[in-house]
């Protein structure tokens, strides 16, 4: 697995390196070698902050958490990152073929395989829209999120509402 660690307002140690890669090692067995793991270290006042980003086959998972030591983010986000992938385990293993997912789960709990029941379709008109444009039609119509068309761009963008209240934007990239 190819795993990149940053450093936000802090410099890791290499203790905490030593322990993420040891972490993802878990991770590492439902992907592969060839996946990859961005690890953000994030410090703000008190609180450190770890994120982590796993990419694969067009699949990404991704975990934050929250806690007053790094170590302890890290484990809850590892935690988190693995309980998502059980959720998904039999949709993952139809995409993600090089892997047997089988003998990964082996003394894992079988949850219920959701089923995805799309109620409504709805078609957008994608006019070109500045990004701040895009933000005040979405707060007009009391919408989390809204899809438009860049004039800068001239590619779909999506900006949405963030969790700490800004807002984030949604580009499309080519693997």
């Amino acid at each position: 697995m190819n795993i990149t660690i940053i450093g936000r307002k802090c410099t890791p140690r290499e203790s905490f390196k030593e322990r993420a890669e040891l972490k993802l090692k878990k991770v590492e067995k439902f992907f592969g070698p060839d996946a990859n793991a961005k690890v953000t270290a994030t410090v703000e006042k008190n609180i450190k902050i770890v994120e982590i980003t796993l990419s694969k086959g067009g699949f990404i998972f991704r975990s934050q958490e929250r806690s007053q030591d790094l170590e302890d983010a890290l484990d809850k986000c590892v935690d988190s990152l693995i309980r998502q992938i059980r959720k998904n385990k039999t949709k993952l293993a139809k995409r993600i073929r090089d892997v047997s997912f089988d003998e990964a789960f082996n003394s894992a709990d079988d949850a219920a395989e959701e089923e995805y029941d799309i109620v409504r379709t709805k078609a957008v008109i994608l006019k070109p829209q500045s990004p701040e444009e895009a933000i005040l039609q979405m707060n007009m119509l009391g919408h989390e999120f809204y899809m438009f068309r860049n004039a800068d761009t001239d590619s779909v963008n999506v900006v949405y509402k963030r969790a700490d209240g800004g807002y984030g934007i949604l580009e499309p990239e080519e693997e």
